[in-house]
C-alpha cells in the first residue's frame, strides 16, 4: 500500500479483498479463470490494482500541487470515483467471506497469514487430540476382544463372522453407490 491512505477503510477493504484473492481462491496471475465467479474475482482484483495506481497518482499530484495541475487532479479524482464505482459493481458478483479476525489483523497492520497459521496450528492440535482418542479406543477394543476371547471363545468367533459379513456388505453397498454417482450426468 502507498502512503496516500494508510488507514482508510477503502484501502483496508482493498487489502482484504486483495489478500482473499491472492490467498487461495485459485486466481493467479497467468491462469485463465474457468468459471464466472473466478473471472469476476480476477476483474475485482484488477480493479483494486487500478484503484491503488490511481491513489498513488493522486498522492503525487497532491504533493506537488499547483494551480496548473488542478485539471489533471480533477481528472484523476473523477477516474478514481469511476473506478471505485466499477469495483463496487464487480464486487457485488463476488461471494468472498473474509473472517473478521483477518480484517482486524489488517487494520492493526499485521500480516493476515498469521491468522491462517494460527487456524492451521489449531486444526493440527485438534487433529492430534482426536487421533489420540481414536488410538485409545482401538487399543481398548483390541484389549476387550482379547479378554472376551479368553472367556467366551465361541461367541467371539461368531462375532468375528458377523463383523466380516457386515463389513463385506458395507463395502459392496459403498461400491454400488459410487458407481451410481459416477453414472449421474453433470
Amino acid at each position: 500500500m502507498d502512503s496516500a491512505a494508510p488507514n482508510s477503510s477503502s484501502s483496508s477493504s482493498a487489502a482484504v479483498v486483495a489478500a482473499a484473492a491472492a490467498s487461495g481462491n485459485g486466481v493467479q496471475g497467468g491462469d485463465r479463470p474457468e468459471d464466472p465467479s473466478k473471472q469476476n474475482l480476477a476483474q475485482v482484483t484488477a480493479s483494486i490494482q487500478r484503484t491503488l495506481g490511481l491513489l498513488h497518482q493522486l498522492n503525487l499530484n497532491v504533493s506537488s500541487f499547483s494551480s496548473a495541475s488542478q485539471l489533471p487532479l480533477l481528472q484523476r479524482l473523477n477516474a478514481l470515483v469511476a473506478e471505485l464505482d466499477t469495483m463496487q459493481k464487480l464486487a457485488d458478483g463476488c461471494n468472498i467471506q473474509v473472517p473478521m479476525e483477518v480484517v482486524n489483523l489488517i487494520d492493526d497492520g499485521k500480516n493476515p497469514d498469521e491468522f491462517t497459521r494460527d487456524v492451521l496450528n489449531s486444526c493440527i492440535a485438534k487433529n492430534q487430540i482426536t487421533k489420540g482418542k481414536t488410538d485409545a479406543f482401538k487399543s481398548l477394543r483390541k484389549h476387550l476382544l482379547e479378554e472376551l476371547e479368553e472367556a467366551f471363545p465361541e461367541d467371539i468367533e461368531a462375532y468375528r463372522q458377523i463383523r466380516a459379513t457386515s463389513a463385506a456388505e458395507s463395502k459392496r453397498l459403498a461400491q454400488s453407490q459410487s458407481v451410481c454417482l459416477m453414472e449421474i450426468p453433470k
